[in-house]
């Protein structure tokens, strides 16, 4: 394969992501957020058409923005990296879960699968994986802001001073190697532990191949996520799954702010590790990392920065 066919292969799956129920940026979850965000538009503007509705969606001053077109450069060439890289050393799923499984026999001792409908074995397949995936994001996400060595990769994301759907593609492919490798360990706990209690016959519940509840989220206005566009759900459901709102305020330039709401949908484990915080307490944000933002003015800085510190602060480290 030339570089050319190599290159436009990973161009046509990036546009695929806009059909992939499997990605973000699928138009159908694209779709649901703009139906979410219609009532805050019709709630906040007096004069209302759908030319203001459009500009209310994508101000110019936010796509345009430096910040954003970096956003976009780094979906292009972080597909890039993984495509080169990530096949020769990441994780993979199938002997995780045959481990998984082979040390729960060892601990526990072989024993009959339980004896469920083909149909509750799907639904608590489904719901294991939800769950096992919404939590190790969490504890990734939250070890990323802890330790300071994580912590240099992942400004990346918080340096955005603006936030648009494609934000969430705003990485550093350290951190981009980190979650893949976390997908991969959580499937292959999921599948080994389903396989112990259940046996081979395993089948998730999907909507276009995505697990059924990370369909649900997502049409749940997750694109509002990164976006100027302020969602709550209230108090009452924030206690249990967090709102765009709250990852929001994440994104705030305080350190007070961005070290709260670590979780994706489930706000169980942040309530859990004291660190959530309701939309409602938290009215004026602004997005990104304040006078403390490295300098993230060009791409080759995004990716290059947070090994130059890591280096610094292990040669600081050395010489104590």
């Amino acid at each position: 394969m030339t570089f050319f066919d190599f290159l436009l292969t990973n161009i046509q799956e990036l546009i695929s992501y806009f059909v992939d129920a499997n990605k973000r940026l699928y138009w159908v979850y694209l779709v649901a957020a703009l139906i979410f965000a219609l009532p805050i538009y019709w709630r906040e503007h007096k004069k209302k058409g759908l030319f203001g509705f459009f500009t209310y969606l994508f101000p110019k001053k936010i796509y345009i923005a430096k910040s954003a077109q970096h956003d976009y450069l780094l979906l292009i060439v972080n597909k890039i990296f993984r495509a080169v890289l990530f096949p020769f050393i990441i994780l993979t799923m199938a002997p995780i879960a045959l481990g998984i499984s082979s040390v729960m026999e060892i601990l526990f001792d072989s024993r009959d699968f339980i004896e469920l409908s083909p149909t509750n074995i799907m639904i608590t397949f489904t719901a294991l994986l939800f769950i096992l995936d919404d939590f190790t994001r969490f504890i990734l996400h939250y070890a990323l802001h802890r330790f300071s060595i994580l912590w240099q990769f992942h400004k990346v994301h918080h340096s955005a001073t603006v936030l648009t759907p494609f934000t969430v593609y705003r990485s550093h492919p350290v951190e981009s190697y980190l979650y893949a490798c976390r997908m991969a360990l959580t499937q292959g706990i999921a599948v080994g532990i389903a396989y112990y209690f259940f046996g081979p016959t395993l089948k998730m519940i999907d909507i276009l191949g995505a697990n059924l509840f990370v369909f649900i989220f997502n049409c749940c206005a997750s694109n509002l996520r990164h976006s100027h566009i302020r969602l709550c759900w209230g108090n009452h459901i924030e206690k249990w799954f967090l709102s765009p709102a709250q990852h929001q305020i994440h994104h705030s330039e305080l350190p007070q702010h961005h070290h709260t709401n670590f979780g994706t949908a489930i706000a169980i484990w942040d309530r859990i590790f004291k660190c959530h915080t309701y939309s409602s307490q938290v009215k004026d944000i602004k997005f990104g990392l304040g006078n403390k933002s490295p300098d993230h003015s060009t791409i080759i800085k995004i990716y290059t920065q947070p090994f130059i510190a890591v280096i610094q602060r292990v040669q600081h480290y050395l010489s104590r």
